[in-house]
């Protein structure tokens, strides 16, 4: 194991509620704002019930997904809680995001202005051939440990980190089936895990 004191948390879905901030980029698009379809749906199309784009019509509200969009997501229920328990324990919490490079300060941004003790952003491509886009920098960093929501970017990642898997709104999740077997550990939320990994380390909460 990894004798850093770093975990790596991906972003949206763990630390971030995407699926509000796309419900707001709807609005911006189409001038009404979404009523939730599924609210354990995974896939924010699916919980807001809107059609898939193409064309024009896509690159229309591609374009809503801007620095202002990247910058002002807001925090999942309890993760800051979580990241804060972490910290106070000694962790040094690192951003792992597949997102566009160019939206890197804007995620950090957005972290920081919610209050999150995150020390870096790290971002990768959003698909790799033969495993986890995240794989390499994970590899790099070597963290003790490794949050996603994405059973999917667990792939390719070494033995020596704990991949810890947040199992959120089952309806079309891909978080199924060999997928699950990836991880090593499964999480209601980020709170959840946080206070399992410190229980697990014997350390207090207190």
């Amino acid at each position: 194991m990894s004798d850093t004191r770093t975990i790596a948390l991906d972003a949206d879905g763990v630390l971030l509620d995407y699926a509000k901030a796309y419900a707001n980029a709807w609005a911006k698009y189409s001038g009404t704002v979404p009523v939730e379809h599924d609210p354990y749906a995974y896939w924010p199309m699916q919980r807001w019930g809107v059609p898939q784009l193409t064309g024009r019509a896509l690159e229309d509200f591609r374009a809503h997904f801007d620095e202002v969009f990247w910058s002002s997501i807001p925090a999942v229920g309890g993760a800051l809680k979580a990241c804060e328990l972490l910290a106070n324990n000694g962790y040094e919490l690192v951003c792992i995001t597949a997102l566009d490079a160019r939206h890197a300060l804007a995620r950090k941004q957005n972290l920081l202005s919610l209050g999150f003790p995150i020390t870096r952003v790290i971002t990768t491509s959003l698909h790799a051939p033969l495993e986890s886009p995240k794989a390499a920098a994970l590899r790099e960093l070597k963290p003790l440990a490794f949050v996603d929501d994405f059973g999917p970017y667990f792939a390719g990642v070494g033995p020596n980190i704990h991949k810890a898997l947040v199992v959120r709104d089952p309806n079309g999740s891909p978080n199924t089936g060999e997928v699950l077997t990836l991880a090593d550990s499964h999480h209601a939320d980020l709170h959840e895990f946080a206070c399992w990994w410190l229980e697990r380390n014997s350390v207090s909460l207190l």
